[in-house]
């Protein structure tokens, strides 16, 4: 007997079938049991009749969540009786047999209503329970619709694929890293990618001319509600362009994204307007400013683009830092400023970042193509010669072989489709995300690893007591000051 998915069976009525699923709800009218099983695509009505005893007495016996296997046939339901909230809501199934193939313990939370109230703990520890409310397995297709439509969309663009490296080299790139110790090179760290920047950037100097990514992107930062430990970045990086046409694809790409996935949404102006960075913060104080008509309209959709941001800052220790990227190169009135190191407050970057409804939703930047206009940016920011050969000597090598002018664009498509479905959290979007404080109760990470791990990495691990440190397995003891780790 051919097995259906719920949504299917409407479409063969008359016919016996089978379907496999949860339990969503029993109930008795009368000596009649109705079950509601509940698959991916969504509910069908089963019926039981005492007249069949045995699947009848084995039906009563079900509870919530238990996955079952029915079998019997497809028959429209009365016309006072059908259902318009539910696709399938036209027919209902007789059953014929009934197999339980796993019972399931009462859940710990209900996962019938939006879920916001519950605990974000209790939440993360059971996220395979959590990813069963209809809001939540929504958003994941959701989201597989969006990654599909940008793989299409650039792949008709000429653009190609590729991977780049996790394990990669640590670099400052304006967050904190994730670092992975060697084992066979002990004493030396991988460094997870903050985003596949250099890579990319390695890419166009091989050649590539139009590259694209899904890639995955880790920062040791402060985790909030639309940031976390690692995300999604929609990454782009092009040859023999100017800043122009970056924008111009981009803003092409959203703009056919919200048409083809979000028709109910509005986008308030195309093309989208933009606005100095300078600008930006004398009339809203701000470089992501909220410019929508009506901010209480949930579907109006306020795209911004903002341009022109100065490259450097002070750092706190007095020096200069980049705003945006280190990589970025200066508006070609500038090359000269930088190439002298003149006027560097008032250097202003080719960076471009897209706004929508206040928040940012994507940057990108021209990139310095030439070794010397590079290292003129590290020299800019204090390091010394021979940090820039060690931390981007492959940089500046890679350049002096002939790099294309080039540059590109990235959106975490976590933080796009939240701002684009309305969830006021990444983590709504995100399949098995980290708490508030970076950790994931349901793996129970971060954890202690073996001493055997250990050494095989040759760490060792200082131990907090009190206020003194002391490492594992020795007995020397090492007196610190409060908090000292």
């Amino acid at each position: 007997m051919p097995r259906f998915t719920i949504i299917e069976t409407a479409k063969h009525i008359g016919e016996k079938v089978k379907v496999s699923g949860w339990v969503d709800t029993v109930r008795a009218h009368g000596k009649v049991l109705f079950v509601d099983l509940r698959d991916r695509s969504g509910i069908l009505q089963i019926v039981f009749i005492p007249s069949n005893k045995e699947v009848y007495e084995m039906a009563n016996e079900v509870r919530p969540e238990w996955v079952v296997e029915i079998e019997g046939q497809i028959v429209k339901r009365p016309e006072s009786m059908i259902n318009p909230k539910l696709e399938s809501g036209s027919v209902e199934m007789l059953a014929d047999s009934l197999k339980i193939l796993a019972k399931s313990e009462t859940l710990p939370f209900s996962i019938e209503d939006s879920g916001y109230e519950i605990g974000e703990e209790i939440r993360m520890k059971y996220r395979y329970l959590d990813l069963r409310r209809q809001r939540l397995k929504n958003n994941l297709i959701v989201r597989h619709k969006v990654s599909k439509f940008a793989r299409d969309f650039l792949s008709a663009e000429g653009f190609i694929e590729v991977e780049t490296p996790y394990l990669t080299k640590s670099t400052p790139e304006g967050s904190r890293d994730f670092i992975v110790p060697s084992r066979l090179q002990q004493g030396k760290f991988y460094a997870l990618p903050q985003s596949p920047q250099q890579y990319k950037q390695l890419l166009m100097v091989a050649g590539i001319e139009k590259y694209y990514q899904l890639a995955r992107c880790f920062r040791d930062e402060d985790a909030r509600g639309n940031r976390q430990y690692e995300h999604t970045q929609i990454d782009i990086e092009m040859s023999f362009v100017k800043q122009e046409d970056v924008m111009e694809l981009y803003e092409r790409f959203l703009i056919k994204l919200v048409e083809n996935l979000f028709p109910d949404k509005k986008i308030q102006e195309i093309p989208f307007p933009r606005i100095t960075y300078q600008e930006s913060m004398e009339k809203y104080n701000s470089d992501k400013p909220d410019i929508r008509n009506d901010k209480n309209d949930p579907n109006l959709l306020a795209f911004l683009w903002v341009v022109d941001f100065p490259f450097f800052e002070k750092s706190d220790d007095g020096g200069w830092t980049f705003t945006h990227n280190p990589f970025s190169a200066p508006k070609p009135e500038f090359m000269s400023d930088l190439l002298q190191k003149n006027n560097i407050e008032k250097i202003l970057t080719t960076q471009y970042d897209v706004v929508l409804n206040g928040v940012e939703a994507g940057g990108g930047s021209i990139r310095n193509h030439t070794p010397e206009a590079l290292k003129k940016v590290f020299e800019i920011m204090g390091h010394k010669d021979e940090d820039i050969k060690e931390q981007f000597g492959h940089m500046l090598e890679a350049f002096s072989f002939g790099a294309p002018p080039h540059g590109g664009i990235g959106s975490g498509i976590d933080r796009l489709i939240s701002l684009l479905i309305g969830e006021p959290d990444i983590r709504e979007v995100i399949a098995f995300p980290k708490t508030g404080d970076g950790r994931d109760f349901m793996m129970q990470a971060p954890s202690e690893v073996s001493d055997k791990q250990l050494k095989e990495l040759g760490i060792s691990i200082a131990k907090k007591v009190d206020d003194k440190i002391v490492k594992k397995n020795e007995k020397k003891v090492v007196t610190k000051k409060k908090n000292e780790i």
